[in-house]
């Protein structure tokens, strides 16, 4: 393998192993820092900012970032191959938005490639489509987020417009090799029966897309706001129902599409 490659460095604030809710199988999952959004309802509020950051938790410091290189995070990922290989898994960048450090998130997924790695990416879908074009050939399996249909709510709840967003959508259902959509449920921003009928009818007019996943709104993350000396702004929002969440599913199955609740 190049040595070019597995000397590229990048900041991650966390790896997971044995994930199976980020991908198909059993995953090792990568976190990036940084990220261009600022989703009210983030639950990893520490993969926001690109500088490490100390967090409290439980009365501790917790120290929120560190740089690696591609060599020391494959070897990692190549520590469960075994698992991959049982269950055709891999591993799956998320963060953050792998999209925000190209260079380090193509070289590692790039690696993984030769190693025989399956690869997928969690993403926002929110970067120049120049560098959209740089991850297709390297991805599996694309899990996007598509949160809203309306830009001016879409910006008001994650202070970014959509237009860029759907515009890569379109793009990454053409040319990749597969596409998930994803929805984050959250109330009182986009847990109508109508504003998930637009998504669901976007997901069904791109190229090749036959699934999507409803994700429930929960509140795990807030006490990282508080360890972080940041407002929690969901308030008591509470998580949709069972209920609310079947009747969107169906929502969803009436454009046929494969729709999954959760991961």
């Amino acid at each position: 393998m190049n040595q070019n490659i597995l000397s590229v460095s990048g900041r991650i604030f966390d790896i997971q192993r044995f994930s199976t809710h980020d991908g198909p199988g059993v995953r090792t999952i990568v976190f990036l820092k940084g990220c261009p959004l600022r989703c009210r309802w983030c639950c990893n509020p520490e993969s926001q900012v690109y500088d490490i950051q100390q967090m409290n938790e439980k009365g501790k410091l917790k120290t929120v970032g560190k740089d690696v290189t591609v060599s020391e995070v494959l070897n990692e990922v190549l520590r469960d191959r075994p698992y991959y290989r049982r269950s055709f898994g891999g591993v799956t960048l998320s963060g953050g938005e792998c999209l925000w450090q190209p260079d380090f998130a193509t070289a590692l997924l790039l690696a993984c490639k030769e190693s025989g790695i399956n690869t997928a990416i969690e993403t926002t879908g929110f970067a120049d489509t120049e560098v959209v074009e740089r991850f297709i050939p390297l991805v599996d399996v694309f899990l996007m987020d598509i949160k809203h249909i309306d830009s001016k709510k879409h910006e008001e709840f994650t202070t970014r417009p959509n237009e860029k967003i759907l515009e890569n959508a379109r793009l990454i259902a053409k040319k990749a090799k597969k596409l998930i959509i994803r929805v984050p449920v959250i109330p009182g921003f986009n847990d109508t029966k109508e504003e998930i009928e637009a998504i669901a009818s976007f997901a069904s007019s791109l190229d090749g897309v036959n699934e999507i996943h409803l994700l429930p709104y929960h509140r795990m993350g807030q006490g990282k706001y508080e360890g972080l000396g940041r407002p929690y702004l969901m308030g008591d929002t509470l998580p949709p129902s069972a209920e609310q969440m079947q009747e969107l599913k169906a929502v969803c199955e009436k454009h046929r599409l494969i729709t999954h609740l959760g991961g």
